[in-house]
This record gives C-alpha cells, structure tokens and sequence, in this order.
C-alpha cells in the first residue's frame, strides 16, 4: 500500500519505517528542511534504538523516503498519516489541535481518488469528527474516509511496540475503511497481534483513557512508596507482592519521583479538559494529576533531609536527565524540577546523562554537564540517582564512593540493592525502601535493610 506520513516527529518517523518494514512503500513528509536533509543521510532526529539502522535499511529497499511537500505525496496514496503534535494550550491543558486541523485541510485540497486519512496524533473525542467537516469543507466531492489509529508506543522500545503490539485500535464508521486498516496492519496481526476495530470516538477515548489508568497506578504506588517509608515497610515487596494479582500487573508499579515524558502529563490534562467540558469531572484523575506534580517537591525534600538538612553551599553529583531511560525527551522530565529546587536551595550540580545532555543542557542553566558518572561525582558531597539507565546499574559503587567527598547515594528510582551499596562503604537513601533518615518504624519492627542483614547473618 502507497502511505503518506505527514509529521516526522517521533510517532511518524517510528511509524513510517516500521510500515515500510512490513512491506508498505512510505514518504514521511516534513516541512522541516533540515531535519528531511538529514534523515536522507541516515540522522535521526531523535535517540531510538535501532530507529537509524530500521530507516537505513527501508530506505535503501527503495520503501521508505522523505520529502518536505505533501500535496504530490497524497496525490498518489491510498492512505494519509496524521502524525503531528498536540501539545497542551498553556491557557486551559487542553490538547492544541491547531497543526492537526491544518494538515487536514492541506491533505484535502491535493486528495486524489478514494483515499483513507489516519489519525494518529493522540487527539481528544470528536477530533476525527472535526477533520472529516475539514476536509468536507475544503473538498466537497472528495472520497475520503477518516480513521482514528492511535498510537501506544513506548519511547525506548518504540519499535517492537509497534511490531509486536499488545494491541492495535482502529475506530471508524466506513466498514470498506476498516477492512482497508485491517489489509494495511495483517502483517502484524497475522504474527499474533489483536485487531480492535471500534467507531471513532472510542477508539480516540482508548488511548486516553489507558495512559491515564497507567498513570494512576504509578500515582498510587508512590503514595503507598511514602506509608512504607513511616512504617518501616520496603515498597519493592509491595509491589511485588500486589503485581503479581492477575487482575492488577506488576508493570507500572514502581515507586519514584513521578511521571513525566510526552504522554502521560499532556494526555491526562486533556482527558481531564474534555470531561470537565461534558460536566463529568474525572476525580482520581484530577487527584494523581496534583498528587504527581507535589512528587518532585517531595523527592527535593528527602535529598535535602539526606544531606543533613540543607544543601546550600553542596555540591551535587546528579546521574540521568531525560524522563526515563533510553531516550534523549526532557519533556515533563523530574529533573527539570528537581534540580532546579536544589540550585535554588544553594546547591551546585554537575549532571550527567547517556543521551540526554544535549537537549537538557539548554533547559538547566547553571548546571554543569559531564562525560560520565564517576566524572560528575568527583569531589560532590552526594550523588543523587534521577533516571534509571541500564549504564547505571553496572557502576562500580565502591568507586562512586570512594570519588565523592562525602559516600551519600541518593536513589530516587530504587536501582541499587541496598545492601550492596552499604557493603560498598556508601550512605545509601533510596524512595519506601525503610532506609531513609525520616523513615520512622513502627515500635518492635525493623527497617528492611536490618532485617535482612540479620537474617544473612543467621543463615
């Protein structure tokens, strides 16, 4: 099938060459010169793993190109892509559409023959009702039909998201249009891949809804994380211990710092925008969407308490920038509040990231940039852990101590083995693991990290 992909941002170049992959012949168009000039060279303009060699490889197969005119690309597609932004409105959170409804009237006027326009842009309810009265207006005798095909890909592990999908939503009202959709993805669901096929609000309400139930697992657990710090309890057991209940899952139960990235923040805001507009307010969202937002103030907090009350003249070795890890987004990122609080508080940072440091540095003024770990902790008087890349899990602690002026580890992901960093000579702070200076156990228990020393020792 000829498909169009109008946006090269993440979701549309992710989504252009994996359908190039599965044997479609894509163009990936941009207004963007210089970012199409350097995807013809093989540059990506974002960090992916295995996004250059998947594009490298459908481009020289003659199945995957990149132009920065749209109107001669649609002209010759059965299907057009819509996969650009929409970020919130700073006025109300609400998901700006402006460049969606934009695209949907550029793609009208060069329509040419009977053509499917797939949404793909995380859009509210109604959106695909909107683009369809767009192209209606602009083209009037075009055959057209409008599909909502959101996306679910995880930053990171983009590309086996959408080869190897837990599912694939399509929402529309041509049953021709989603028999079409089905053709398009059957290399997919052919491997196994469920096809849910729906009318177009829901499956616009899907993506939504899924990212913010996900969100409010991750809210949950870090509200558990902070009764386990009271009670001496370990919320690595905790989660183990309810993840493994068939009906909950064990994923996206991890205690940290909050949520950030691209999704979560903004489509939460949006759901929360469009139920308030229909006067069903969403209650437990609105609640995780404040509970996670007061989470950075929180983990400033403990690094404070555990350097000793005040950091103010400190200097602070900082490990991981970027939301999550593997991938360079800063969008929503913890340490965009973090740290900044912390300079605030007197500190001084050194930082250093796998892949982020580049966008991050424009975004933290003041902090100091480093070509790795052991580098950006020489002499600080603590280390604090922000983002968990797999890089940091094999450091050699007894060395992070040995290079820090005082061996204070601050964890806010709970990478490390407790144990191990004490065994490594390191002070070691981590997030409802009974380990940190304001944890308070209750009478007759003990915090987890001596209970197990003691019992190590029995055995």
């Amino acid at each position: 099938m000829k498909i169009t992909i109008v946006g090269a941002g993440y979701v549309g170049l992710v989504t252009g060459a994996c359908l190039a992959a599965i044997g479609h012949d894509v163009v990936v168009v941009d207004r963007d010169g210089p970012k199409i000039a350097a995807l013809r060279r093989g540059v990506m303009p974002i960090y992916e793993a295995g996004l250059d060699r998947l594009v490298a490889e459908t481009a020289a197969a003659g199945r995957l190109s990149f132009e920065t005119s749209l109107a001669p690309a649609v002209a010759t597609s059965q299907a057009v892509f819509i996969c650009v932004g929409t970020p919130p409105r700073p006025a109300d959170g609400h998901a700006d559409l402006a460049s969606v409804y934009a695209v949907a009237a550029e793609i009208a006027q060069a329509l040419a023959g009977f053509t499917l326009v797939v949404t793909k842009s995380t859009v509210p309810v109604g959106t695909g009702d909107e683009v369809e009265a767009i192209i209606r207006e602009v083209a009037p005798d075009a055959r057209v039909a409008v599909v909502s095909n959101p996306e679910f890909l995880r930053e990171g592990v983009a590309i086996a998201d959408f080869m190897r999908p837990d599912r694939i939503v399509v929402g529309g009202e041509d049953d021709g249009a989603l028999g079409l959709m089905a053709a398009l993805y059957a290399p997919i669901t052919d491997a196994g891949s469920p096809l849910v096929t729906t009318n177009r609000r829901t499956a616009e309400l899907i993506k939504y809804a899924a990212n913010c139930f996900l969100a409010l697992k991750i809210t949950y657990i870090n509200e558990i994380a902070n009764l386990c710090e009271e009670v001496g309890a370990d919320v690595e057991d905790v989660s183990r211990g309810i993840g493994l209940d068939s009906r909950i899952g064990a994923k996206f139960l991890k205690a940290g710092p909050g949520f950030g990235g691209s999704c979560f923040p903004k489509d939460m805001l949006a759901l929360m925008k469009t139920a308030q507009d229909h006067g069903v307010p969403l209650r437990s969202v609105e609640t995780a969407v404040a509970v996670n937002d007061a989470r950075k103030g929180e983990m400033v907090r403990k690094i404070i308490r555990a350097a000793g009350g005040s950091v103010q003249g400190k200097s602070i070795a900082v490990l991981g920038l970027t939301f999550k890890p593997d991938t360079d987004d800063m969008r929503s990122a913890a340490s965009l509040i973090i740290l900044p609080r912390l300079i605030k508080a007197g500190a001084s940072i050194r930082a250093y990231d796998p892949a982020g440091m580049a966008h991050a540095a424009p975004l933290l003024p003041g902090v100091v940039m480093a070509a790795s770990a052991l580098e950006a902790a020489e002499g600080a008087d603590l280390a604090v852990l922000v983002t968990e890349w797999a890089e940091f899990s094999t450091l050699d602690l007894g060395a992070l101590g040995r290079v820090l002026k005082n061996p204070l580890l601050v964890d806010l992901r709970n990478l490390f083995d407790p144990l191990a960093a004490e065994r490594s000579g390191l002070r070691y702070v981590s997030v409802g693991r009974g380990d940190s200076p304001e944890a308070m156990p209750l009478t007759g228990h003990q915090p987890f990290a001596a209970m197990q020393q003691k019992l190590l020792a029995v055995s």
